[in-house]
């Protein structure tokens, strides 16, 4: 199946640069390039593409602004991944309240963008490693957990160790070696725990975990 995929970055090289990248992949096509958030919404609602790869600061609309345009359309299907060259916990955060499914560096290498676009393309997500850290701690040791989470109590057990491991940025492989069962279980198993939390995907599952204490009890 292919991937198609919309670019939004108001530097017209460096959307070039990203196109030229996706287009040796043969399962990625990109079905557009626009300058500016607005521009990004139109094209988005009016293709329909599988990923988005959103630029933080562009003109008319910023990219977080635009995600939660985009992510709050009724019938939407577009995963979006939110780039740029600003390492802030600031657009991390907001980056995650919008719903999106990754932010990444645009340091990062161009074998790493592919495998972005492909993790949610599958319905998956992620942040950069070092930003996952600095995320993990922030939630750690700066808010404060509420006295009880119910919808925690429709989890099994095995799921709540899942879903600690997830929170913990564990990859599937990982859980699985760590629980001794098959990747494809473990999918299951995130799957359920998504499901049961109405959590959009796991970096979300991430945020929640830490977000309501589930860390460390």
């Amino acid at each position: 199946m292919t991937i198609r995929v919309l670019l939004a970055d108001d530097h017209a090289m460096f959307r070039s640069g990203m196109r030229a990248v996706l287009d040796t992949q043969a399962d990625l096509e990109c079905v557009a390039e626009v300058a500016d958030g607005r521009a990004a919404i139109t094209e988005i609602h009016r293709l329909r593409p599988d990923v988005a790869v959103l630029d933080v600061r562009m003109p008319r609309l910023d990219g977080i602004a635009a995600t939660e345009a985009v992510l709050a359309a009724p019938g939407n299907g577009t995963r979006v991944l939110v780039l740029t060259t600003y390492d802030s916990d600031e657009y991390v955060y907001r980056a995650l309240r919008a719903g999106a499914s990754g932010f990444l560096l645009k340091s990062l290498p161009p074998e790493e963008l592919i495998s972005a676009v492909r993790v949610a393309a599958r319905g998956d997500a992620l942040i950069d490693p070092s930003v996952t850290r600095r995320l993990v701690e922030q939630f750690t040791t700066s808010i404060e957990p509420p006295s009880r989470t119910p919808e925690v109590d429709r989890l099994t057990a095995r799921e709540r160790e899942v879903l600690l491991l997830v929170a913990d940025a564990r990859s599937n492989a990982e859980i699985a070696r760590e629980l001794g069962v098959g990747e494809e279980t473990v999918k299951t198993h995130v799957s359920r725990v998504l499901a049961k939390l109405g959590l959009r995907d796991r970096v979300h599952a991430v945020v929640y975990a830490h977000r309501n204490g589930l860390v460390g009890r």
